[in-house]
């Protein structure tokens, strides 16, 4: 610090002056060390040896009208011959006063004084303990920095796949709660759907994935019938259709373009419109109507639909006749029953069981003979 105000105040006696600085500029062996006191050492070389001896001669004083700044000159050149002869001799008596001896050695003691109120004022560094890097297990809370390093792993603990699913569980866990507890209150915030008004025909189709990152999130697909778009005429429709080219679907009337090389989709969203604008802009444009292309839909390609026959549609005549031959069946169904023609299974299965019934015969007891020899001691 000291150093650094020994140089502003040569600096500033150098400048005031006009004269270089008598002393000669030395380099230090050491980096300079702000807040310090003892002097700094340097290396003396030869040359400065052999010249230290020598007596330094102060150069005279000299006026010089070029060295003056601007305003100074603009002062000067206002002044009288005598004022600026007295403008000289004050500027040669400053002159003498700041390369004084006494004037320097007061400089130095100014200096030093700064210098030492400085370092006074300046209060101690604290100790600041060492950050603490967070373990693995630690990563993510909010008290990481308290929580340290791991532990020695011993063997003890459960594998990282065993670590993934106890992960997915919690977040199972977590959205069971978001839908048992906080989604039935979003039933007081819904809104009758509004169909869309005539005069925004344009319908935008987003894709969410339930705030996971994924690269066709920011994907845009618009949708428009080119019969609702308004200030269009005839002849502009089919110019229009011609410009959309492969984009237009015949059958329904529908255009379809999706943008997703921006990285939002606010930004997609905007290109889709902006495009709309221009291609309504040279539909618009009435020096080339296109009247020589016709239509190319060779790109679509129509699905064949199934269609139910005409013969087996319900009609009122084919109605009555099924009612007429359930009619007819019920009649002659009461005949059979009313003449016996009608066959009861349940008693034919009976009748069937009582002939295949058959008395099974009493078998005889029979006694078992007795043991002989030895197997009867035994016995015994």
């Amino acid at each position: 610090m000291a150093t650094a105000f020994n140089r502003l105040a040569f600096t500033t006696l150098r400048h005031s002056c006009r004269t270089p600085c008598r002393r000669k500029q030395w380099k230090c062996l050491s980096n300079r060390r702000p807040f310090h006191f003892s002097p700094a050492h340097r290396a003396r070389s030869d040359e400065e040896d052999r010249s230290s001896s020598r007596k330094i001669v102060k150069e005279p004083y000299s006026f010089d009208y070029d060295q003056l700044d601007p305003e100074e000159r603009h002062h000067y050149d206002l002044l009288s011959p005598e004022e600026r002869k007295t403008y000289r001799d004050d500027s040669k008596t400053a002159y003498e006063h700041l390369t004084s001896p006494s004037m320097e050695s007061e400089l130095q003691g100014m200096v030093n004084q700064a210098v030492y109120d400085i370092s006074r004022e300046t209060p101690r560094q604290r100790h600041i303990p060492p950050k603490i890097k967070p373990g693995l297990m630690a990563m993510g809370e909010m008290d990481e920095q308290d929580s340290g390093e791991d532990e020695d792993f011993d063997g003890d603990d459960i594998t990282s796949t065993a670590h993934g699913e106890l992960e997915q569980h919690r977040e199972i866990r977590e959205y069971a709660r978001i839908a048992a507890w906080e989604m039935p209150m979003l039933s007081k915030l819904a809104k009758p759907f509004v169909p869309p008004p005539l005069d925004k025909p344009l319908r935008f189709r987003y894709t969410t994935y339930m705030g996971e990152t994924h690269p066709a999130a920011k994907k845009i697909v618009l949708e428009f019938c080119t019969r609702d778009l308004p200030g269009l005429t005839e002849a502009q429709r089919v110019k229009l259709i011609k410009l959309i080219g492969v984009r237009y679907n015949p059958d329904t009337d529908l255009v379809k373009m999706s943008c997703e090389m921006f990285e939002t989709q606010a930004q997609n969203k905007r290109y889709l419109g902006d495009l709309v604008d221009t291609l309504m802009a040279e539909a618009k444009d009435a020096s080339d109507m296109f009247e020589d292309v016709p239509f190319d839909f060779r790109h679509h390609k129509p699905k064949p639909r199934a269609e139910f026959p005409e013969k087996w549609k319900l009609t009122e005549e084919r109605r009555a006749q099924l009612e007429e031959n359930r009619r007819q069946s019920a009649l002659r169904e009461q005949e059979r029953e009313e003449k016996g023609m009608l066959v009861d299974g349940v008693k034919v299965i009976d009748q069937f069981m009582e002939a295949m019934t058959v008395k099974q015969p009493v078998a005889a007891r029979v006694e078992a003979p007795k043991a002989k020899g030895r197997q009867r001691n035994l016995n015994r």
